[in-house]
């Protein structure tokens, strides 16, 4: 308990010392965010706001876990988890190829970006690196990173061993580069709004904070009551969620409405990534879309308009993704994001509702 105090505050401090500075530094570069045309004209006057807020997103999970790491290595003796570095090298990795996108932007004094064919090639040497390390690095616990299958809560309920070993790590690359393409690109889509996806963000990892602890509390050969789970490290895993949330938590304060910086894609695509690691680590990849429910709404708005106007030449909603939608229909910004807020945190519950009455049906509690 107390390396998981040490983590969260370790972060806080990060995230509320660390903003302010990055504030002024971007200042100094002159590196602001550039307002698509195409958006709602009200979000011009956002234009030059500071943006790579997610490099202190980024460190200050970092920096909290490896406290947490650090404290538990000198007080225990416990050696660090690879499973927990590895989950943060997906965030890390997503976050390098957000900063790229982020200085092109900046230095180019344009809303233009990295290349989708240079985004995809770096997604995709990434998420294989992720996927093959996942399968095969050791871990302290004994159990793997991941498990060669897609699941719901837990144990597979498909696997990719039915054709051997090699094929299984074929299709699980695939399905890891398909999670974290689409986690990415959904919580890209979420952030248009001041605070939106920060706040959501936290209220998500916060829910697989709760996942987490409870699966370390309920480890396979711990000798509690009650189904346990074969996951690697979830001590770890739900310090990084927590540090996360509380990341977040921290940056919104500077992010909110008006925001006085954006975390860019810096941020959103680490934040994507590592909430795909974690539904991969803790074994819940398809729970994640309850918990993720948000994030999975924006990406639907957008898919379908572009897929109905593709069709029809008619759109849907008045903008995608669907935020813009409520804008235009003349709800306030500040209204939108706290609603939003409010419909991920019922997702989140329900998560959990479902994670827990899971685990009481498992037991035979019922």
């Amino acid at each position: 308990m107390i390396a998981l105090i040490i983590g969260i505050l370790v972060s806080l401090v990060v995230t509320i010392v660390g903003t302010p500075l990055l504030i002024r530094l971007v200042h100094k570069l002159h590196y602001g965010q550039y307002i698509r045309q195409d958006g709602p004209q009200s979000h011009q006057v956002k234009r030059g706001t500071p943006t790579l807020g997610g490099v202190v997103i980024n460190l200050a999970i970092v920096c909290g876990w490896l406290a947490s790491a650090i404290y538990r290595h000198i007080v225990s003796g416990e050696a660090f988890s690879l499973s927990a570095m590895l989950v943060l090298f997906a965030m890390l990795s997503m976050g390098v190829l957000g900063f790229i996108d982020d200085f092109a932007k900046g230095r180019k004094k344009q809303n233009e970006r990295l290349s989708v064919a240079g985004k995809f090639i770096g997604q995709f040497i990434f998420a294989t690196l992720y996927a093959v390390l996942a399968l095969i690095i050791p871990t302290r616990s004994g159990f793997p990173s991941a498990q060669a299958g897609m699941s719901f809560i837990e144990e597979p309920f498909f696997s990719f061993e039915f054709a051997g070993r090699i094929v299984a790590t074929v299709l699980f690359v695939i399905w890891v580069n398909f999670l974290m393409t689409a986690w990415t690109n959904a919580v890209n889509l979420t952030d248009g709004l001041d605070g939106l996806a920060t706040g959501s963000s936290m209220i998500a990892f916060a829910g697989y904070g709760v996942i987490a602890f409870w699966e370390s509390y309920h480890l396979k050969g711990a000798g509690h009551e009650g189904f346990a789970y074969a996951v690697s490290d979830p001590l770890d895993l739900t310090i990084i969620a927590l540090c996360a949330a509380v990341a977040c938590f921290g940056f919104l304060w500077y992010n909110s409405n008006p925001a006085t910086i954006f975390m860019g894609d810096t941020g959103s695509l680490a934040l994507g990534g590592l909430f795909a690691a974690m539904s991969i680590a803790t074994h819940t990849e398809f729970l994640a879309i309850i918990v993720g429910g948000l994030y999975v709404i924006e990406a639907l708005s957008d898919v379908i308009q572009v897929g109905y106007f593709k069709l029809t030449h008619k759109r849907v909603f008045k903008m995608a993704p669907i935020h813009h939608h409520f804008e235009l229909l003349g709800w306030t910004e500040g209204k939108v994001v706290v609603r939003f807020w409010m419909v991920e945190l019922i997702f989140v519950l329900v998560g959990l509702v479902v994670f827990y009455g899971d685990w009481v049906a498992r037991s035979g509690l019922v």
